[in-house]
């Protein structure tokens, strides 16, 4: 099974990346931004985002258009602010494009200004590399 993983980050805080970073250190597969195209058919894509103004960015729904044909599943993974998944929106942007998206998911809190402070954890980046490598040896 191909496996990768793309984020998407504005923040300063880097918690989406410290996310990617998690999963990545886990499945010993490199991160990368969203500006990355992927450059094969990929089975399992660990999409790793944020919430923005109660949407996912407009990034991530501009990289699902242009690597549609390459995404055989993608698996969500976000931080959030505000408590809220992103699943939805994602689910919404891959169905634009006819790609699927697994049922399971990884979500978890992340400080923003003064909410959150702390957030995620070391034990949430953890849990977060734990649940990828659950994932990735499963069949798409």
């Amino acid at each position: 099974m191909t496996i990768a993983i793309r984020y998407y980050t504005k923040s300063k805080k880097g918690n989406t990346k410290k996310l990617a970073e998690a999963v990545s250190e886990s499945l010993g597969i490199p991160a990368a931004d969203v500006s990355n195209d992927l450059t094969e058919k990929t089975d399992r894509l660990f999409l790793i985002n944020a919430m923005y103004a109660a949407d996912v960015d407009p990034e991530i729904k501009a990289f699902l258009s242009r690597n549609r044909d390459r995404i055989g599943e993608i698996v969500n993974m976000n931080t959030s602010a505000t408590g809220r998944s992103t699943v939805g929106a994602v689910k919404k942007a891959a169905e634009e494009n006819n790609i699927p998206v697994s049922g399971r998911e990884f979500h978890c809190a992340a400080s923003w200004i003064f909410i959150n402070k702390g957030l995620p954890t070391e034990e949430d980046l953890s849990r977060a590399g734990a649940f990828a490598a659950s994932l990735a040896g499963e069949e798409a």
